[in-house]
């Protein structure tokens, strides 16, 4: 059967059932006789190819999404590789599956969408991926809180405290912008710390100091410069300066127990 022998309708059948475009569509009916089933076939085999192709590529767009309903928390990373597909109805389509399916199964259930991750890398053109995908279960006094940072969306933050739905929040803005690795440095491997005091007791600014004192100021510089980089409760609280996000807590009687932060473009 030649192109011009596939039926408009047909095509336009296939177009509405893949989301694939027209030409493809024909050469896709073409090569299968007319056969939908086959040619769908044919798209996805194509798709999947297409995403082989593409999956070394980075994702530094795309979108963050967030949700809270009581019992969960939810919060999902999809990337894309340009900022218009991030716009993409398609695309966000996509990505708001991501976050109900997770939000419903769990993260593990995201492999559940990896068929039609493929499909749409072959229908737009470029590498999607599922960056990250959290669901927080929130259990007796324990508050859970979102943040995604607007008005990109490409940065967000989900949190579980034992405190205040306020505090909550506001600690969600803060690692959103503050971007602490760890919870505590106790949290910190001992590997990365020695690294790091090795570099300081080294360093010009060290060795140029008397001997006995030494110890002291590399421990200083641990705390101010490291631990206050990386770790969550020694960070200085963004919301007012002069104290640690750990003195807030201490002050409001509140823990963290469980946090995680998505930035695509990091």
């Amino acid at each position: 059967m030649s192109t011009t022998e596939i039926p408009a309708n047909l095509v336009k059948q296939l177009r509405d059932e893949t989301g694939a475009g027209m030409m493809d569509c024909k050469r896709a009916l073409q090569e299968s006789g007319g056969d939908v089933e086959a040619a769908k076939r044919l798209l996805r085999e194509r798709g999947m190819a297409a995403a082989g192709k593409r999956a070394g590529r980075e994702t530094t767009e795309g979108i963050v999404l967030a949700r809270l309903d009581g019992k969960y928390g939810t919060l999902v990373a999809v990337g894309c590789e340009t900022e218009p597909v991030s716009k993409n109805d398609e695309f966000l389509a996509f990505a708001q599956r991501v976050l109900e399916t997770v939000e419903r199964e769990g993260p593990e259930a995201v492999e559940q969408l990896e068929g039609e991750r493929v499909e749409l890398v072959g229908k737009i053109g470029e590498n999607v991926a599922v960056r990250g995908a959290t669901r927080f279960e929130q259990e007796g006094d324990e508050t859970l809180a979102a943040y995604v940072h607007p008005p990109a969306n490409k940065i967000g933050v989900l949190v579980k405290i034992r405190g205040s739905a306020s505090l909550a929040r506001q600690l969600a803005m803060h690692i959103s912008f503050a971007a602490p690795r760890y919870r505590s440095r106790d949290e910190v491997p001992a590997e990365e710390v020695e690294s790091e005091r090795a570099i300081y007791q080294n360093s010009d600014e060290v060795q140029s100091k008397p001997e006995q004192v030494r110890d002291n100021i590399v421990e200083g510089m641990l705390r101010k410069r490291f631990f206050a980089q990386i770790a969550l409760l020694d960070q200085e609280w963004i919301h007012e300066s002069g104290k640690t996000v750990g003195q807030v807590l201490q002050e409001q009687d509140a823990e963290v127990l469980d946090f995680v932060r998505y930035a695509l473009a990091e």
